[in-house]
């Protein structure tokens, strides 16, 4: 296996990379759950390409070669083609490829990011978040609300995305102009900034992990046996889950102390404690203007204008977020322990079709590259999936097409939070299981 030792986020790090480790924001000290050493396939997401007749920077992240030894390459120009029928397909199996693989498979395009490209988009949103919100205070008809709430809070959503590549370094070269825009457009729709953006580099640096993962993790046996059933309820009862989001930025998921806000939590360390503050003290300029606002214009107008938007933008965020690793027609994978690797955790990402809102949202169903080189912008993702398809193979799932609206995803998380409540203490590839009564309960309320 190949290592980086880390000493300081100003120094090289030796013989490997002429990157400053600063420029990563991913340090030893940076994360409580970051060690010392980095797996340098972790490290090679936040890089970009090499030349095309440089093979150095490939062969140096070929890592984890004694946990996934490679199956003889027999495909053109070194891809790998995948001959086994559906049925013995192991999801868990180590895949016969490197991430440096699947690198050298995108085009070198598809890494560069275009800061006057990224800005337009956040142009477009507000200029259609302002424009709707002018046309519902004119026209003023309770007709047109629920038209306004669900356009709006769609909006808000998009904004999210847009914020979200700022907190991966794929808006912009610029960390100044990423800090900027990101606080500036989290605060507008009660994200704290800096405070999700750690938290997220954790659920991206251990995704597919029981333990170490972030974004709607796997409940342990031990830990679901342990909650009461109003908690049960909140998680597995739809629709209470799909508005979760405000509470965990607050109180984090089941088995998991510390909040978004406070900078002593366990999420952060210590040097990252003057960033959450920074990101907390805009979160409350917002809540400070909107409870201003509420005095001048009233709270009335306020909900139908911000409150009611905010939800309907949470809402498309836990279903979105929960979907990408969850309620895939067969049961994926996770890992702990020695099974766990960064590309394995990976590949149990799964994309999505979202129909007429794939643009609206900035493609964030194209989640499996996403997941792999968080550097990417949005508007290369689809280009740089199809070019990855080949090396993948059967390890990429292709979505389900949707129709203009994606209803089809509403049975996959119907399915899922019916099926998928905890996985085993033990054990380094686990699946989720269903628990007999709750999985009777909830039955019988959907019918």
């Amino acid at each position: 296996m190949v290592r980086c030792t880390l000493v300081h986020p100003s120094y090289h790090c030796a013989y490997a990379y002429k990157y400053k480790l600063s420029d990563l924001n991913l340090t030893a000290s940076s994360s409580p759950l970051v060690c010392s050493t980095v797996d340098t396939e972790i490290l090679s997401q936040w890089f970009p390409p090499p030349p095309p007749k440089d093979s150095t920077f490939a062969t140096m992240v070929e890592t984890q070669t004694q946990k996934q030894q490679s199956k003889p390459i027999n495909g053109v120009n070194g891809i790998h083609n995948h001959h086994h029928d559906e049925a013995d397909f192991d999801p868990s199996a180590p895949p016969p490829f490197k991430i440096a693989e699947i690198r050298a498979a995108i085009p070198q395009h598809c890494w560069v990011k275009d800061p006057w490209r990224s800005l337009s988009y956040v142009f477009r949103d507000l200029f259609a978040i302002s424009a709707m919100a002018a046309a519902a205070i004119y026209l003023e008809s309770w007709y047109l609300w629920p038209l306004y709430w669900a356009a709006q809070g769609t909006m808000f959503w998009a904004v999210f995305v847009l914020g979200h590549d700022c907190g991966h370094g794929s808006f912009s070269d610029s960390r100044i102009l990423n800090s900027v825009v990101g606080h500036i457009l989290h605060s507008a729709i009660l994200v704290p900034y800096n405070g999700w953006r750690i938290s997220h580099r954790t659920h991206h640096q251990n995704h597919g992990h029981v333990e170490n993962d972030e974004s709607w993790v796997p409940l342990t046996e031990k830990v679901y046996s342990s909650l009461d059933e109003s908690t049960l309820k909140f998680r597995f009862r739809v629709p209470y889950p799909i508005f979760a989001y405000p509470f965990y930025l607050w109180t984090r998921s089941p088995g998991k102390q510390g909040s978004h806000f406070n900078p002593y939590s366990d999420l952060f360390a210590p040097n990252e404690r003057r960033d959450v503050i920074t990101s907390t003290t805009c979160w409350t300029m917002m809540v400070s203007l909107l409870v201003y606002l509420s005095f001048v214009v009233g709270p009335v107008e306020i909900l139908k204008l911000y409150g009611v938007p905010y939800w309907i933008f949470v809402m498309w965020l836990d279903m979105v977020t929960y979907l990408h690793h969850h309620g895939y027609d067969e049961k994926l994978p996770w890992y702990r322990g020695k099974e766990w690797s960064y590309l394995r955790g990976g590949l149990t990402a799964v994309d999505r079709d979202y129909g007429m809102f794939n643009n609206i949202h900035h493609d964030i169903g194209t989640h499996v590259i996403h997941h792999l080189f968080p550097q990417i912008p949005h508007y290369h993702l689809r280009e740089a999936t199809e070019a990855a398809k080949p090396v993948l193979g059967k390890y990429y799932r292709e979505p389900k097409k949707s129709g203009p609206f994606p209803v089809h995803l509403i049975d996959n998380l119907l399915s899922s939070m019916s099926n998928d409540h905890y996985v085993s203490d033990t054990g380094d590839i686990v699946y989720y299981q269903t628990d007999p009564k709750l999985f009777k309960s909830l039955k019988g309320k959907s019918n």
